[in-house]
């Protein structure tokens, strides 16, 4: 390694002496905002005059060079259960094709430490009674017993893999509360902690001063493999927080209202990074509550500084007081310490003022459409509208009178699911603190939940339940229903099971719209549950409420909730705490020794996973018949998907000819929408497929769960329910095959299975904001295995962009002011993209030629977003799979002792 701005020293810490990078070794760097300072001090840690340059040190300093590629080196990866699953199938996957080569598969190994919580397979389908836990454990492992064995193969096949089994809680609340060390000893060095995780959520520890990120699962397995991750230099938006929140306003409330702002602002692909004088009239808590929903900002992380706060909260769940005074040492002696007078050298700031935040929900279907809490009814309305429902009856509700709502029944905006969920709000005791407390007066004045509400509470950690046990308050959440199911990202990930029997009547026969209000951060189209039309995010306290009106239909700020038995109306103010009685409540109920033992046996696990026997040696054993793990073909893929002679490690560029339009979508389209979380409907197409495999359908599962099965998952694109395809003229997974004389319409796969026998490739036409939500790797590979060529949209979401070239789709940006639509396309057309031809460069631009079916052609110029030289490196080697393969791996003819070359290389 170089050092060419002499910045290695020795720092004394209570950790002993360790080496450092400075960054005030780097003339302008002390005003820097605090992300591009941790940034700094990873290039100056990892500078080599090749893949970290002198060049790259100084573009990050001075704005006038961007936009400038870097790599960065994180120094941890951080993995969960559905995305870790298809990581180490590839994994696996190429230590096959290393043994194929004649090779030591054990020379595929992670030199970086990665972290796998096994958290987003347990279901709701068991609540509102005290076993619920233990039979939704039990339906768990009936479900991916063969999974968790695989997860267990994985931990000791590969070096450096810690598994946290099933149970433990939320991997970003266990991040936050345990994993993260803001910095970091390793090796006798000591430099910031800095995580590239496979959930995009990963940012959630940006609240404890942690430059985290989601990236895919192969940016993933690349960086576990010693890979850097390519990215060009991010501008930093400096949000500078002013004034306190007023009584009554929930951290929900702020991060809602944060995200519709930076939204509006427009914050992708960048940093958003907090300071001023609020920073420290915000716990850290509620940073981490802001920090989880950076991804629905569009922001790549929403950091904050280290300050006392930072100290007081590693203190308080339990970390070592001797680390706690190196994190200390370590900032002051880096400028990572927050000064709120200093005012650092951001791209542009803008002011947020917590003394203006009030009530709030976000709706129906996107976590950027906040919504007044006392216009929840309107927003109702105006989506029942959309949807063609009737609109509720304009005979008022008897508001105040609980027994003759519930003779009604539910009608259209009733809450079918009311959920305390998902690490954004279960790792801030504040909110969960009013909620139970919410729950308590709710109790004592009388009032119940709506028997058609399926209600449930599904902590990230198992130090929220010890702590409300300790208050007095867990005995009345269950009172109203909201007993524990489990422990786990649940009815936020989808896994909300089925709704109750009346409800499922109702949608399927008379075309019920209902609604879930859950305080998680995602309620895109057909994720919380298929049945349910219409998703509302709000507060834990909100949700307890919104459960015992059992409607949208009711304004929570001037109407009742019900009555108590003596006829008086209970309004949502006599129920809501204030905030002294719930810090009181806290610190009665929070204290360190919690979080010690919570986290002393964190890698246990329970008797289920310590019974479950794996299989062990350095190679996976693949069973053919197998529903949940099946080799994956990603190394196959330049021979299996596209013509012969256009990839591999020094491959020119070709033009792409001759294309059709697979799907012609709109705007904000998903990752759900491209690749279904939830469970998998048995009339579907990957549900006739598991049952045709002899699958039970109590036994379908989720498609989050069957992401080892490639199979599977490629039956599930671009099949949600909620996704609409203007080629086709239903809903979900169709679309027209234009190859056929006669076109007509059928699913997609098979559609792109005919296509894929004439050699046709294939193109995707895209609105804005292509590919939001879940950094899912699995909506990329997808789109590759259904002969995916192109995707052509108006803008991308950095982690879906960034995925596609990972599989070796070629992202394609319609040039500012021009759209599909504008350019008069309706998805027949036949595509040719030219100017790639010959090249080893990435073209700024490419043509596309369109032609018409009545033969006349529009032609229109292309960005290529191969935004970094790395990245074009993965796309002319047909991935960043096949790529790693060729980059890591010794080709055993050239080189007379591989295993010794391999493992110099690698480490």
């Amino acid at each position: 390694m170089l050092d060419s701005f002499h910045s290695k020293r020795m720092l004394d810490t209570p950790e002993g002496t360790v080496a450092i990078h400075g960054v005030g070794a780097v003339p302008g760097a002390a005003d820097l905002p605090f992300s591009h300072k941790v940034m700094l001090e990873n290039l100056l840690h990892n500078e080599d005059g090749d893949v970290v340059t002198v060049g790259d040190i100084e573009a990050l300093l001075d704005p006038a060079r961007r936009p400038h590629a870097i790599a960065f080196h994180p120094t941890r990866a951080f993995l969960h259960d559905t995305n870790g699953v298809p990581v180490l199938t590839d994994l696996a996957a190429m230590r096959d094709a290393a043994a194929e080569r004649g090779l030591d598969p054990t020379l595929l190994n992670p030199v970086i430490p990665a972290q796998l919580t096994v958290d987003h397979s347990v279901s709701t389908d068991s609540f509102a009674r005290p076993d619920a836990p233990a039979l939704n454990v039990k339906r768990e492992y009936e479900r991916n017993a063969e999974r968790y064995r695989f997860l267990k193969w994985g931990q000791q096949a590969f070096s450096g893999l810690h598994v946290i089994p099933p149970g433990a809680g939320i991997m970003h609340q266990i991040n936050v509360e345990y994993l993260a060390d803001v910095v970091t000893v390793r090796n006798g060095h000591a430099f910031p902690d800095t995580v590239a995780g496979t959930d995009s959520h990963t940012t959630m520890v940006n609240g404890l001063s942690v430059l985290a990120w989601g990236v895919g699962g192969i940016e993933a397995e690349a960086a576990m493999l010693g890979q850097p991750i390519s990215m060009l230099i991010p501008a930093v938006v400096g949000v500078e927080l002013v004034g306190r929140l007023r009584p009554g306003v929930t951290a929900t409330d702020l991060v809602l209202t944060i995200t519709e702002q930076m939204r509006h602002l427009g914050v992708v692909g960048q940093i958003v990074e907090f300071f001023g004088p609020g920073v420290a009239a915000t716990s850290i808590a509620t940073r981490c509550t802001i920090a989880n929903m950076s991804p629905e900002f569009g922001s790549t992380a929403a950091m904050f500084p280290i300050d006392t706060l930072t100290l007081d909260y590693l203190r308080l769940t339990g970390r070592p007081e001797h680390h706690v005074q190196v994190v200390e040492a370590y900032a002051r002696e880096q400028g990572l310490w927050h000064d709120p007078d200093q005012r650092p050298r951001f791209d542009r700031t803008v002011t947020v003022d917590l003394d203006t935040i009030g009530p709030s929900l976000a709706g129906p279907r996107r976590p950027q459409d906040r919504v007044e809490l006392a216009e929840a009814p309107t927003s109702l309305r105006t989506a029942l509208s959309e949807l063609d429902a009737a609109t509720p009856s304009p005979t008022p509700l008897q508001d105040a009178d609980a027994a003759s709502r519930a003779a009604v029944g539910p009608r259209h905006g009733a809450v079918a699911i009311a959920a305390i969920t998902s690490c954004t709000n279960t790792s801030n005791p504040a909110v969960m603190i009013a909620a139970g407390l919410v729950a308590k007066k709710a109790v004592e004045r009388g009032l119940n939940r709506m028997p058609w509400v399926k209600t449930s509470l599904a902590p990230g950690s198992r130090v929220v339940t010890d702590y409300l046990e300790r208050a007095g308050l867990l005995s009345y959440l269950d009172k109203l229903g909201f007993g524990l199911v489990g422990y786990g990202c649940m009815t936020c990930i989808g896994n909300s099971g089925s709704l109750l029997p009346q409800v499922t009547r109702q949608v399927a026969d008379n075309g019920l719209v209902v609604a879930a209000v859950l305080s998680g951060n995602r309620n895109f189209d057909g994720r919380i549950n298929n049945e349910v039309a219409l998703n509302y995010l709000a507060s834990p306290p909100l949700v307890v409420a919104y459960a015992l009106t059992g409607t949208l239909e009711l304004d929570l700020t001037t109407q009742p909730l019900g009555t108590d038995p003596d006829g008086t109306p209970v309004f949502l103010a006599d129920l809501w705490p204030d905030e002294a009685e719930i810090d009181r409540v806290i610190a009665g109920a929070v204290e360190p020794a919690m979080y010690t033992q919570v986290y002393s046996t964190i890698f246990d696990g329970d008797d289920n996973w310590q019974d479950l026997a794996a299989p062990g040696g350095p190679r996976f054993t693949w069973d053919t018949e197998s529903t949940y793990l099946q080799r994956p073909p990603f190394l196959d893929l330049p021979d299996t998907v596209r013509p012969a002679g256009e990839a591999g490690p020094g491959a020119v560029l070709g033009d792409i000819t001759g294309g059709r339009v697979l799907a012609y979508l709109g705007d904000s389209v998903t990752t759900d929408h491209i690749c279904p979380a939830g469970r998998i409907p048995s009339d579907s197409a990957a549900g006739r497929y598991l049952l045709g495999k002899g699958v039970s359908r109590r036994d379908l599962n989720s498609y989050a769960s069957r992401r080892g099965n490639w199979q599977v998952m490629r039956l599930g694109g671009f099949a949600n329910l909620r996704l609409s395809n203007k080629l086709a003229d239903r809903p979900g997974g169709y679309t027209l095959d234009l190859n056929q004389a006669d076109p007509s319409i059928d699913e997609i796969h098979a559609v792109a299975d005919r296509y894929r026998d004439t050699a046709t490739p294939l193109v995707v036409l895209g609105g804005k904001e292509y590919g939001t939500g879940s950094s899912r790797d699995w909506a990329a590979k997808v789109t590759a295995l259904l002969g995916v060529r192109a995707v052509i949209a108006e803008s991308f979401e950095r982690i879906h962009r960034s995925n596609l070239v990972g599989m070796g789709v070629l992202p394609l940006q319609f040039t500012p002011g021009q759209s599909a639509t504008s350019l008069g396309l309706d998805g027949t057309e036949e595509i040719d993209i030219t100017g790639l031809r010959g090249r080893d460069t990435t073209p700024r631009t490419v043509q596309v030629t369109a032609r018409h079916t009545d033969g006349h052609t529009t032609t229109f110029t292309a960005l290529v977003r191969l935004d970094t030289g790395r990245e074009l490196a993965y796309y002319r080697c047909g991935g960043l799979l096949p790529y790693i393969l060729h980059d890591i791996l010794p080709d055993p003819e050239a080189e007379s002792d591989s295993a010794v070359t391999a493992t110099n290389e690698l480490h």
